[in-house]
């Protein structure tokens, strides 16, 4: 197999920028001429072996941070964008959208914004019976598209606060564990924490210093609000920095970010990253194994192991979804090639959805996408009882997966056909954008191909994709 080369002059550019460096110090810096620094920050030129070292040697860079994510998230999200039918075929080739996330990401981005932008226009202007009368009715990105896109373009990792859950957890080991420490961290403001019968999950009253905490929820779930409190509270400041430094809009994503926060610091002081990676290394990436150890649910674990990206440190690159009964997906991220939708549903071709009809099992599958990259698919059902009978009960479906080349590490990989072609399952992102010909669960023809229609001649489909 060919060696990949790798362009990345706007990582490049960027850190040169944050050094306050001129292209010829930084060409000195790196033994390079200044034309060639100025190629390979163009894209004109791949990065050589000698920078890549120097870049680790002079300036301690992780160099899996030249990896291309970034541009093949943005290129995702672009081809999206573009299958929107307001572009009609005014569509580019994939090459130049790679070239554009690869030389011009800020531009890239801006367009997904105002895409989104549009959308959201559209939308309203399709109930105009609500939006009229509006006075705050403003044309931007909603509160929780604006921190789900916060989370996906950081890598869903945030250092500060993913290393201040470390500190908490290794405090933790001596008094008895991360939910003894909790309750102390707690006590020590002057907080009283209660388990009684309540319909909400957790309940917090500022004024007599008191947290209730549902009697009804699992115990993995008690002390992951546990924390969840515990960041709110002692950890206040850094969530607060960490919110300047994104920007965002509006006070409701900023207060929907929190939440996030807090919740990423919860299931990081449950599942410590130095801890879990090397857990999650021994045990094969066993889901079962690591849910046991470490007191989380499931679900808790496979979105745990989709952040292990850690500079220097990182784990297996893995994508996390989580689906409804409808097959819309409300959580999702993926440090892998593959992404997801950011409108609309999952490839009804993908395992996930069939967990609801396995509920208790694990699902395994082989799948491809169009660009030829073979993943390994794990799904299980993760559905939550609402305590009661009568309850309403939460119906979701999780997915986990990696590249083929990592199925050593994973022990789901094990007796799985993986040099049989014919064993992998063809998927797509979203029927809009997939180019395969002959799917018998397309919904919608994609456009970016041609359609051939014979009224006599009925297959699969009432047309053929060309």
């Amino acid at each position: 197999m060919a060696t990949q080369k790798l362009y990345a002059g706007a990582k490049l550019r960027e850190m040169r920028t944050r050094l306050s460096l001129t292209q010829k110090e930084f060409a000195a810096k790196l033994g390079v001429s200044l034309p060639y620094l100025n190629q390979m920050e163009n894209n004109n030129r791949p990065i050589s072996t000698t920078v890549v070292l120097a870049l680790a040697q002079e300036f301690g860079m992780d160099v899996t941070e030249l990896s291309t994510g970034d541009s093949e998230r943005l290129v995702s999200d672009m081809r999206e964008a573009l299958a929107d039918p307001v572009f009609d075929d005014a569509i580019p080739p994939l090459a130049d959208l790679r070239l554009t996330a690869s030389n011009a990401p800020a531009l890239a981005r801006a367009f997904i914004a105002l895409h989104r932008t549009y959308r959201q226009t559209h939308e309203r202007l399709a109930s105009l019976d609500e939006a009229l009368g509006r006075e705050d009715a403003q044309i931007q990105a909603s509160p929780w598209e604006e921190v789900r896109d916060f989370f996906h373009y950081c890598d869903n990792y945030i250092d500060a606060v993913d290393r201040a859950a470390e500190r908490f957890a290794s405090r933790a080991e001596t008094a008895g564990g991360v939910r003894a420490a909790a309750v102390e961290n707690l006590a020590e403001r002057g907080i009283r924490v209660q388990f009684v019968e309540i319909e909400e999950t957790r309940k917090y009253d500022a004024d007599s210093k008191t947290l209730l905490l549902s009697s009804r929820t699992a115990p993995q779930t008690q002390v992951f609000q546990l924390l969840l409190q515990v960041a709110l509270i002692s950890q206040d400041k850094l969530l607060e920095a960490t919110l300047d430094f994104a920007k965002f809009q509006s006070e409701e994503a900023r207060a929907i970010a929190k939440i996030g926060l807090a919740n990423y610091f919860a299931g990081a002081s449950l599942m410590p990253y130095g801890a879990f990676l090397a857990s999650a290394q021994d045990y094969r990436h066993d889901l079962e194994l690591l849910s046991n150890r470490f007191g989380a649910s499931i679900e808790q674990v496979a979105h745990r192991l989709s952040t292990l990206q850690r500079p220097g440190a990182k784990g297996i690159p893995f994508f996390f979804v989580r689906v409804d009964q409808a097959g819309t997906i409300t959580k999702r991220h993926s440090a892998t090639r593959l992404q997801f939708a950011r409108f609309g549903g999952a490839c009804p071709l993908w395992n996930v959805h069939r967990a609801f009809e396995t509920p208790g099992h694990f699902l395994r599958q082989l799948a491809e996408t169009p660009d030829g990259v073979r993943y390994i698919s794990l799904a299980r059902d993760v559905s939550k009882s609402g305590g009661s009978y009568g309850a309403p009960v939460r119906r979701y479906a999780i997915a986990l997966g990696c590249e083929t080349r990592h199925a050593d590490a994973l022990v789901y990989a094990d007796n799985l056909d993986i040099n049989n072609a014919s064993a992998y399952e063809p998927i797509g992102i979203s029927c809009r954008i997939c180019e395969r010909q002959t799917c018998h669960q397309r919904s919608v023809p994609p456009l970016e191909r041609r359609l051939s229609i014979d009224a006599h001649t009925r297959g699969t489909l009432p047309y053929e994709v060309t």
